[in-house]
């Protein structure tokens, strides 16, 4: 391993407060960890109307810089895959390698929406709210716990409910662009068997590309994070140590 600190960067509608079992896992494993808010999650107040993916990206790429000085690994959770990919094309020197935690693999030119919309299933339609301001949106709180949170503790599911903040559209609706030096980047995928939001057949498809052997799996919902943090962290220091 060589010794960076790991940026953990989270999923729609959440922030750094997800990863709370998973950062003590990894300093038990001699890994230290940072996660972040991004724009508009968790204490940061950037208004909605203002959050970008360039803003996410920039904060991440920031965030990276002030860790370490030299690249670091960088995780992302979800909607993240898309968050760490625009600060992978952006700068990047600041990513040792990218960990994508059932997260949308970027495809070029199309935005996060567009691979949700290709997905082979969309379990996730039903529970999206947007709100009367046209910008942001919510999960209604009668699907958290079957589609997020299905094998995690009752505390952490009200945890989490008392967490979560509405999820600003447009970073999810921007397309992507990616550049060679994106393409030459090491990439590794945790793909979650059990997972409710993306579904794990269409994890695995968007994984296909990953060199061998940087596909792993994980029996778990779609927020690991809660319900298996220490086996998240085994998989997470066992990648770094690739």
């Amino acid at each position: 391993m060589s010794g960076a600190p790991v940026l953990l960067v989270h999923g729609s509608c959440h922030g750094a407060w997800c990863w709370r079992g998973v950062i003590p896992a990894l300093e038990a494993r001699g890994v230290s960890a940072r996660a972040i808010d991004l724009p508009g999650h968790g204490a940061d107040k950037t208004p909605l109307a203002e959050v970008t993916l360039a803003g996410y990206a920039r904060a991440i790429i920031d965030a990276a810089r002030a860790m370490h000085d030299g690249p670091v690994p960088i995780l992302g959770h979800s909607m993240a895959g898309y968050a760490i990919a625009a600060a992978a094309v952006e700068a990047p020197e600041v990513v040792e390698k990218l960990i994508f935690l059932c997260a949308y693999v970027p495809q070029e030119g199309r935005s996060m929406v567009d691979l949700r919309k290709a997905g082979p299933r969309q379990p996730l339609l039903p529970a999206i709210r947007q709100h009367a301001d046209g910008i942001s949106y919510s999960f209604a709180e009668e699907y958290h716990k079957r589609l997020f949170y299905q094998d995690c503790s009752d505390a952490d599911v009200a945890f989490a409910r008392a967490h979560l903040t509405p999820q600003a559209i447009l970073p999810q609706a921007t397309p992507l662009a990616l550049s060679p030096a994106y393409h030459t980047l090491e990439k590794h995928y945790i793909r979650c068997t059990e997972d409710n939001v993306i579904p794990t057949e269409y994890q695995a498809h968007m994984a296909r590309g990953f060199a061998p052997g940087h596909l792993t799996t994980l029996p778990a919902s779609h927020s690991p994070f809660f319900s298996m943090p220490e086996r998240l962290a085994d998989r997470v220091v066992a990648i770094l140590a690739r």
